[in-house]
């Protein structure tokens, strides 16, 4: 009879391993979402270059009291327009919400928001991307909750609908706020 070598044991338990730590890594709350480092901590240092003449926005805008809404978008992102009805109507029920343009054309920029409206309390453009790696920034749209204290609350990376609206944003604008 053949001996049968322990090493031959090796590539099915090996295999078994790794089958284990992948199905350990699916088991997150929602596998779907993008993890944030950056939620439950202050939100990153605000520089952006004007964009139009609007009222700009800064490091202060975010240390504000109250709940607010900071969304990255672009004239060239197809999902950013389809979120757009939906941060008006956040807008309109007085939620405020700061955008970054992110690596567009100013001309663009305000073309894009002369068409659909603009729902920003306040705006600025972050032409080369370099604010957007501070924040984590996946790609556009995306948007963050900030809390009265300025810290990130929740990171949202995709459109914002109406399901985004009451399934994931909703509740965390109600969290930041403390519940009340």
């Amino acid at each position: 009879m053949a001996k049968v070598s322990p090493l031959m044991a090796l590539p099915p338990l090996l295999f078994a391993g790794l089958a284990a730590m992948f199905l350990l890594g699916m088991q997150r709350e929602n596998p779907d979402a993008l993890p944030s480092a950056r939620e439950g901590k202050p939100a990153p240092a605000v520089v952006l270059t004007q964009l139009g003449e609007g009222q700009p926005f800064t490091d202060e805008t975010l240390r504000q009291p109250g709940v607010k809404l900071v969304n990255y978008w672009a004239s060239w992102c197809a999902p950013c327009r389809v979120e757009h009805p939906t941060l008006t109507q956040l807008a309109e029920e007085g939620i405020p919400i700061y955008g970054i343009n992110y690596k567009d054309r100013e001309g663009d920029a305000l073309a894009f928001l002369e068409e659909l409206g603009n729902p920003y309390t306040a705006m600025g453009a972050d032409p080369n991307g370099r604010m957007a790696i501070n924040w984590g920034l996946y790609g556009v749209p995306e948007t963050y909750v900030i809390d009265g204290e300025g810290n990130i609350v929740l990171r949202f990376a995709g459109p914002v609908t109406q399901r985004v609206l009451e399934s994931t944003l909703r509740p965390a604008i109600e969290a930041a706020s403390g519940g009340q």
